[in-house]
């Protein structure tokens, strides 16, 4: 008899509930996580039994662990869970049931799992891009502490990074704990800069190994690490069955209300994957400088403000990328097919 498989996963503890394919539910418990705990609960199941879970904190390890035990592991999108399993009664026991009962009912919503190499390609990128985000807070917090003095004034471009913009800061006739901490900030800054270009010798090498960054960085506005973030988001790029879904996919477009004849269109949804969101953001704000687009922003920008404009180019950047992506594996596959001699 088939067995179908629900895990509400949490940080220290999980509900696990096993149902048949008559959908009665054989076991819902609570154990700790851990391989032993769980593999008590369901492990005697036949080798290929599916085993629901949702996208939740942490799930990398329970993925590991079903693939290594011969389960079929689904991960379920958390959202649209909620919208098909909306009840009023909700605890871990229910949720478990109901990820079990979706699957047998095959109306489970899936998300991708990527294959442990894009995951990890995936950390590293994520890894360097917290990095970047913190080393902007540390020299922000150094402008804040310089705009209490009066010395951090508009129209300024000095470069306070530079070793002569460093000997500025050091000449100034700072107090003692000001000074104390710009020196500290800086000694910050320095420690995690190191670890910064370490991260971008890594990905030079990535990108010298990959021919489909070279493809995207030909476009405006994309350069290395942006194309190899690009690449590690979205995967396998033939999931998307067009370019409008990709877009979709990364919450870049609008949301629709609809009844009868009237429709009201509002902001992006932001539904979908936010760090290709942001890197498509940050590149935009080059791209709409470009000839290609340099029109479209100024037409757009004209009639909905420069913030919707660059949110329009980001959206048209994204799907000239699938474009890209797919002639790229196209010509990957012809290649293949037919090697030169």
């Amino acid at each position: 008899m088939s067995a179908y498989v629900g895990i509400d996963v949490h940080r220290r503890r999980s509900q696990i509930a096993v149902m048949d394919e008559r959908g009665r539910t054989a076991v819902n418990r609570n154990v700790p996580n851990g391989r032993e705990s769980l593999l008590g609960v369901f492990g005697d199941l036949p080798v290929g039994t599916p085993v629901a879970f949702e996208a939740a904190f942490g799930w990398g390890w329970l993925l590991e662990l079903l693939q290594d035990h011969g389960f079929e592991p689904h991960m379920a999108h958390p959202l649209q869970c909620k919208a098909i399993a909306s009840a009023r009664l909700k605890n871990d026991k229910v949720d478990a049931a109901t990820l079990a009962h979706l699957l047998r009912a095959d109306l489970l919503p899936e998300a991708w799992i990527a294959p442990p190499e894009i995951r990890q390609q995936r950390a590293v990128l994520r890894h360097r891009a917290q990095l970047v985000r913190l080393r902007t807070l540390l020299r922000n917090r150094i402008h804040a502490v310089l705009a209490d003095h009066g010395c951090d004034k508009a129209g300024d471009t000095r470069n306070r990074w530079s070793s002569p913009g460093r000997q500025w800061l050091h000449e100034l006739p700072l107090p003692t704990a000001s000074r104390t901490v710009i020196a500290d900030l800086l000694e910050t800054m320095d420690a995690l800069q190191q670890v910064i270009d370490r991260l971008d010798a890594y990905v030079a090498e990535q990108a010298k190994a990959d021919p489909r960054v070279k493809a995207l960085t030909a476009l405006p506005g994309i350069g290395r690490l942006t194309a190899l973030l690009v690449l590690a988001e979205v995967g396998d790029v033939n999931r998307f069955g067009s370019a409008r879904k990709l877009v979709s996919w990364a919450g870049l477009t609008p949301t629709v209300r609809g009844s009868d004849r009237t429709v009201r269109y509002g902001h992006i949804s932001k539904q979908g994957d936010p760090w290709l969101r942001w890197i498509m953001c940050e590149a935009a704000h080059t791209a709409k400088r470009s000839p290609d687009y340099i029109d479209a922003y100024a037409r757009i920008a004209h009639r909905r403000g420069k913030k919707v404009a660059t949110i329009a180019i980001a959206r048209k950047l994204l799907a000239r990328a699938w474009h890209v992506l797919r002639e790229a594996e196209e010509t990957a596959r012809a290649e293949e097919a037919c090697p030169t001699a």
